[in-house]
């Protein structure tokens, strides 16, 4: 007999019953997995995080991209993430470009000047632009550096869920390179139709650039 049922095709499941789609399966996946990476950021320590973020820094600083770059795309820390403030500080005369994510406008991203009198804590926590901050189009950014929980070896990112770097970079025509601390370089992170590769990876280590 058929687990579904006696004279019923075995390939049509009983009304009510669901097959995981696949998105799921990658929501569920992602879910445990931002977990165990959020773990290892911690574990790395406060110092060992300071010390990583200074040496990503300075790679960045003398990476032809980023000294050929005039209006860069950076972001603000949050939860631990590599600081990359420094290079605020030491490249004063590039157009430095912030984020402003609009959650209730389809999780979409606006762009604003850099002002640092002109930043407001975000309820998640970050600091971003004032809404009355000078915008820039987002064609008019030239490298952007995302953030992210962790990469993989194919520039796959994960993030924390909203998708506002994934709806940005899929129509993006600049440079992008994801910013990760080396231990959280992965091999391989679960990912969808809608996720967005990065072309380059910065860690402490190296700057990895992205087989496509």
């Amino acid at each position: 007999m058929s687990r579904f049922g006696e004279g019923k095709d075995p390939n049509v499941l009983p009304l009510g019953s669901t097959i995981p789609r696949m998105d799921d399966l990658i929501a569920e996946q992602k879910i445990q997995l931002r977990k165990e990476c959020r773990a290892a950021r911690k574990a790395l320590g406060e110092m060992g995080r300071a010390r990583a973020s200074l040496a990503i820094c300075k790679r960045l600083a003398a990476w032809t991209m980023f000294t050929a770059s005039e209006t860069i795309l950076t972001y603000m820390p949050i939860k631990s993430e590599v600081d990359l403030t420094p290079l605020l500080e030491r490249f004063p005369q590039k157009r430095w470009v912030l984020p402003r994510i609009r959650p209730e406008e389809n999780h979409r991203m606006d762009f604003h000047r850099y002002d640092a009198a002109r930043l407001i804590q975000h309820p998640f926590g970050m600091m971003e632009p004032t809404p009355d901050a000078p915008t820039l189009a987002a064609d008019e950014i030239e490298l952007t550096l995302v953030p992210g929980l962790a990469y993989d070896r194919r520039g796959y990112r994960l993030g924390y869920g909203g998708g506002y770097y994934d709806r940005f970079l899929s129509r993006f025509r600049g440079l992008s390179a994801g910013i990760v601390f080396h231990d959280l370089w992965l091999d391989l992170i679960p990912h969808g139709a809608h996720d967005v590769t990065v072309q380059w990876v910065v860690t402490e280590q190296d700057i990895f650039g992205i087989k496509k």
